[in-house]
């Protein structure tokens, strides 16, 4: 278990500190057994048992004296496959996280390694922290619509033959940020209400703050995913171009050959009294003819800007 009180950094502490005299905030880190041994401690009114494995969404609710809810963070170097699940309960004294995974323990140091705090609460605790969940998603997004720009000029290039399932990766991630962006845009609102009274009204525009930082990722992601939608459009466009040209030079070949298709069917029947059968110059004209056809038929097609 870790305890900390919000001075100008994050200082760690010990539990007998958590009632400290100066009035500062505090944040503890518990693991699930560690809050079931301690959770008197906090005086948070509440039988909050989180069971982990259980926890399928980032929340908050509202209780008569507390705030509770739970984290779902996926992975940002396996959104797919890994996410990180923990609880928490607040009121206006400080914040306890419930984290089996080690994960919020690892955002509190960073905060404490990187943030120095003019006028310290829980608030400023609260954006610092919240910011730490997305703050490696901007580069991510950059890096994906590099990799999109990537595979679009190879699709414009005619190099590839099918949607590379990179297209398909990329966009099942966005999606998954983006039913993660909303939770926390969800729970944010929650704080930004205030119904208990936690945080002052002063000290809300660190919540207003994340909110349109919230806001903004959203719209990116968002852009990102019709992006992938439009490289998969692109391909599908690039596709029919080919095909067109295909079934063009198809047409114009069954073009040239119908008329000849025609003399052949013509001089195949062997009637008996066709004068043409008996001419000296019959195969000659004849074949004259089908090159005239052909010629013709090509010149007519370069005209048109068929060919």
């Amino acid at each position: 278990m870790s305890y900390y009180l919000l001075e100008e950094t994050i200082r760690p502490c010990e539990a007998e500190d958590l009632k400290d005299p100066a009035g500062h905030k505090y944040v503890a880190v518990l693991t699930t057994p560690e809050w079931k041994r301690e959770r008197e401690r906090f005086d948070m009114g509440i039988e909050l048992e989180p069971d982990v494995p259980d926890i399928h969404n980032t929340k908050a609710e509202v209780n008569y004296d507390s705030l509770t809810g739970t984290f779902l963070i996926p992975d940002r170097d396996d959104l797919q496959e890994r996410d990180f699940r923990f609880a928490f309960a607040l009121d206006e004294k400080g914040v306890v996280f419930i984290d089996d995974s080690g994960k919020a323990g690892q955002m509190i140091d960073a905060i404490r390694r990187t943030k120095r705090w003019r006028e310290p609460s829980l608030e400023r605790f609260l954006y610092d922290f919240l910011e730490q969940i997305v703050e490696r998603d901007l580069a991510i997004m950059e890096r994906y619509e590099d990799e999109l720009n990537r595979i679009e000029d190879t699709i414009l290039s005619s190099q590839v033959k099918t949607v590379p399932s990179r297209v398909n990766e990329i966009r099942s991630d966005i999606r998954k940020l983006l039913v993660h962006y909303e939770q926390i845009i969800d729970m944010t609102q929650e704080l930004e209400e205030n119904e208990n009274g936690f945080f002052s009204e002063e000290n809300l525009r660190y919540i207003h703050l994340f909110m349109n930082l919230m806001a903004r990722r959203h719209d990116t992601a968002v852009s990102l995913r019709d992006y992938t939608m439009q490289v998969r459009d692109l391909y599908n466009a690039q596709l029919e171009v080919s095909q067109n040209r295909i079934m063009t030079l198809l047409t114009v070949v069954t073009t040239i050959f119908m008329p000849l298709t025609l003399l052949t069917g013509w001089y195949g029947m062997n009637f008996r009294y066709m004068p043409e059968l008996g001419w000296r110059i019959g195969y000659p004209l004849v074949t004259l003819v089908a090159v005239g056809i052909i010629a013709f038929c090509l010149f007519l097609f370069k005209k048109k800007k068929w060919l």
